[in-house]
């Protein structure tokens, strides 16, 4: 794998040369245990010096990942829904937090999640919801802050307000609907250009830091490859490692 990385190159030139910055993020999400997967994802986050938004599914998580996200700095866990368990019914796309429940019980289980890895990593924790398959309706958004959380993160550049803080991701490099290996290279260079284009023009909001997912437990050689490289390029270009506050 030989990607063409010029277009991505003569962008961030672009960015430097007017002197702009790239709030730069990374999320990963599904984990519940130690794997030699994660333990590869903390190496790859220290080396590169970007810390990880780790999203742990709180109902599955076990003593053995508290460990390792305690021996690792880098690794940041945040609080991705409660079972990642789908509720939608057949033919609707799949959701654990939009209204195919009573909201009560949505409610109940993102407090759950927040409560339970509190107890697990304590101050380690950043009161960050990430909802599995990035989609909650807009009344489960509304009750977050009243659960003590602070940020919702899903995927593409976010809209208007919502009543919470909100970091979304913007490059999945896996095709999920097809192969579930990487998307050819070309197609996310120019994907990442033209959300960086968007930025820089003024036609998205660069206050949002710029995030990049992963799903460690189902990589091959060449997503965290073309990851790395992705990572690399954009620090030693513009990007500013960002990380979610802690309250």
């Amino acid at each position: 794998m030989s990607p063409d990385w010029h277009p991505l190159q003569n962008e961030l030139q672009c960015w430097q040369d007017a002197g702009f910055t790239l709030p730069l993020w990374w999320r990963d999400d599904d984990a519940i245990t130690v794997t030699p997967q994660l333990e590869r994802l903390a190496s790859m986050s220290a080396e590169l010096g970007l810390p990880v938004h780790l999203a742990v599914i709180p109902r599955d998580a076990d003593a053995a990942l508290v460990g390792c996200v305690s021996d690792h700095p880098e690794l940041i866990p945040v609080v991705h829904g409660w079972a990642h368990q789908n509720h939608a019914p057949n033919g609707e796309k799949k959701a654990e937090f939009r209204l195919h429940r009573p909201i009560d019980a949505l409610a109940s289980d993102a407090g759950a999640g927040l409560t339970r890895l509190r107890d697990l990593f304590g101050n380690q924790l950043r009161p960050m919801f990430v909802p599995p398959w990035n989609r909650i309706d807009p009344k489960v958004t509304a009750l977050l802050p009243g659960l003590g959380y602070r940020i919702l993160s899903t995927a593409t550049p976010r809209k208007a307000a919502s009543g919470i803080a909100q970091v979304n991701t913007h490059l999945d490099p896996i095709d999920w609907r097809g192969t579930r290996n990487l998307i050819e290279p070309g197609k996310l260079i120019a994907q990442t250009v033209r959300l960086l284009q968007d930025r820089r023009a003024g036609r998205a909001d660069n206050a949002e830091a710029f995030g990049v997912l992963t799903h460690h437990l189902v990589h091959d050689q060449d997503i965290w490859t073309f990851t790395q490289e992705l990572l690399h390029r954009l620090l030693d270009g513009p990007g500013v490692p960002w990380t979610a506050p802690r309250n």
